[in-house]
This record gives structure tokens, C-alpha cells and sequence, in this order.
């Protein structure tokens, strides 16, 4: 067990709750923040220390830094809705970008040296070349990608002037739940593909609807690169054990390599769930891409990171157990 303590912002959100079991099976100490805006309080598990306030709280995070002896940051805590950013880019700016410059000025302040960033593939927009890699140009289609973007700059900026190490991870399309049923995503009124058909699935929507079937790709819909989200844990404890042993600042992408359609998915979930789905074609959204895959040959090179579930039947069924149980046919 380490004595070096872990502060995991978002830690009671989706990606952020499957990262602290990571951490903690590791053998992490950890501690976490969030404001429970769209987390749950019931996914950190009750022996590890929580509380509930905003990342862009100085207060607050000097006196988690000071009572934990913290070294280290896992940062989650964002919004993460393309749409809605498109619709409202200034409180995306305000809650993903000067909040967490906020806490990069706390860390400094506090001696903290390693910090690991939730970022996204939405940094690069419409990539020229699939699959894209982490040197291809940086052009966001939409506000939630600059957002992130703008910590990338920051982080870069902040770590040339100050003894802190950074690494951004650029997720792709993390799907799936915790294997033994641990946590899952449980956002309200949630956008992402895999969510809104398990909860179809369940009786919970009355349909899904596909926004556009007109790009260019195989089928008319979008393709992405969906990762499972304990394989992405595991990224991150391994993003952080890098950066403690003192290693250099790193930027890398987070997915399989492979992308699937938003047809082949929901053909996925009918076949697994055994349950009919109504679908709808709607139009298309704002600041959505045809097709985003990631090249990952950089995170299986210097992490030598072996993922576990990397099967789009396995991420399916792990999404609908954590929905609606156990009993899926098959």
C-alpha cells in the first residue's frame, strides 16, 4: 500500500467511480471530490473518504490537499455532452476549462507533481486519417473538444514552468460496466449511445433514436471506437504510476482501434438483450464527426497496456446487466 494519496475529481461519476476501484485494487490511497451534479454518492465505496463540493473550489481543495497529504490528481469532473456544449459554450468553457485552471493553480500551490487528465477524442474533430493518431492536428467541431483542448494547453503550459507532470488521456467511446456489478453509468437523462439502448432495452425509453443515417460510411451512421470502461481504469492507475515513478508528460489515446456503427450496436443489444428495439432516424446533431477511431499504439507501447475486454458483445453485456440485471438471455 502506498502512503502517496490520490484526490479523484468526478470520482462519483461514471468513468470516475470504475477509476477509484482501479485505484484502490492497485493498492491507491484515494480520496474524492464531486459535487454529485450528475454522479452518485452510493458508486464510492464508504470507507473511502468523499466529499461533495465543486473542483473550482480553492477552499475546499486546500483543505482535501492538507487533510490527505495528496500527491497526485485524477481529474474527471466535466461536462461531457456534445450538443449541449454546442447550445451553451460558455458554461463549457466556465465548468471544464476555468474551473480546472483553478485546480491546476491549487495543485501548484500545494506541491502537487502528478495529474492525470480526463480528455477526448473530440480534441481532433474530423480526422483527416482513421485511425487518427496523437500527433494529428487538433481542430474541435464543437465546444465540449475545445474545452478540453484548452486544459491540454494548459497543463503543457503549466508543467514547462512548475515541478508537475501531466498525462492526457484521450478517450474515445467508453462503454460497458464493472464486471462484478460494482458501478455503471447511472447519469440522468444520458445521451451516450450504449446507455440510451440498454435503457430501451430495459423499458425505460420507448425508442432510440440514430442522428442521421446519411455520412459517409458504410451504413450512413457514425462509427466509433468504443472502449470498455474498466479497461480505461486500468489506463488510468497506469497513467498515474508513471508519472509517480517520475516519468515524462505524456498525451495518449484510449480505445481499441476498431470502430463499430450506431446500426452495429443496436443490432448488438437486440441480439443480446433479446428485446426488439423501436428505432427512429432523427437528424443530425450538431458537432457530431462520421467517424472517429483511435490508433493506440502509443498506450500499448509505453504501458505495455493489455486490455481485458476488448469485445463489443462483452461491453454490451455488462452495460445491460448493470441495467437491468443479471438474467440476459445467453
Amino acid at each position: 500500500m502506498t502512503d502517496n494519496v490520490v484526490l479523484v475529481t468526478g470520482g462519483a461519476g461514471y468513468i470516475g467511480s470504475h477509476a477509484v476501484l482501479a485505484c484502490r485494487q492497485s493498492g491507491h490511497r484515494v480520496v474524492v471530490l464531486d459535487n454529485l451534479s450528475k454522479g452518485r454518492r452510493s458508486l464510492v465505496p464508504g470507507d473511502i473518504p468523499f466529499y461533495q463540493g465543486d473542483v473550482g473550489d480553492p477552499q475546499l481543495l486546500a483543505q482535501i490537499f492538507s487533510d490527505h497529504h495528496v500527491s497526485a490528481v485524477i481529474h474527471f469532473a466535466a461536462d461531457v455532452v456534445v450538443p449541449e456544449s454546442v447550445a451553451a459554450p460558455l458554461t463549457y468553457y466556465f465548468n471544464n476549462t476555468c474551473k480546472t485552471r483553478l485546480l491546476l493553480q491549487a495543485c501548484v500551490d500545494h506541491g502537487i507533481t502528478s495529474f492525470v487528465f480526463s480528455s477526448t477524442a473530440a480534441v481532433y474533430g474530423q480526422p483527416r486519417q482513421s485511425p487518427v493518431k496523437e500527433t494529428a492536428p487538433t481542430q474541435p467541431a464543437n465546444p465540449y473538444g475545445t474545452s478540453k483542448l484548452m486544459v491540454e494547453w494548459m497543463l503543457r503550459d503549466t508543467a514547462a514552468a512548475h515541478d508537475l507532470r501531466y498525462i492526457s488521456l484521450r478517450y474515445f467511446n467508453v462503454a460497458g460496466a464493472d464486471p462484478q456489478g460494482r458501478t455503471g453509468q447511472s447519469t440522468p437523462d444520458a445521451t451516450h449511445l450504449v446507455k440510451v439502448a440498454c435503457e430501451a432495452a430495459a423499458g425505460k425509453r420507448s425508442e432510440v433514436q440514430i442522428f442521421g443515417d446519411d455520412y459517409d460510411t458504410p451504413d450512413g451512421t457514425c462509427i466509433r471506437d468504443f472502449v470498455h470502461v474498466s479497461d480505461l481504469a486500468r489506463a488510468h492507475v497506469l497513467a498515474l504510476d508513471h508519472l509517480q515513478a517520475r516519468r515524462e508528460s505524456l498525451t495518449l489515446n484510449c480505445g481499441y482501434g476498431r470502430g463499430y456503427s450506431v446500426r452495429q450496436v443496436l443490432e448488438a443489444i437486440k441480439r443480446i438483450s433479446g428485446t426488439p428495439l423501436t428505432i427512429r432516424i432523427a437528424p443530425r446533431r450538431d458537432g457530431d464527426v462520421a467517424a472517429l477511431v483511435a490508433d493506440v499504439s502509443r498506450l500499448r507501447g509505453v504501458f505495455d497496456w493489455k486490455p481485458e475486454h476488448d469485445d463489443l458483445d462483452f461491453i454490451l453485456r455488462t452495460a445491460l446487466e448493470w441495467e437491468i440485471g443479471p438474467a440476459i438471455p445467453g
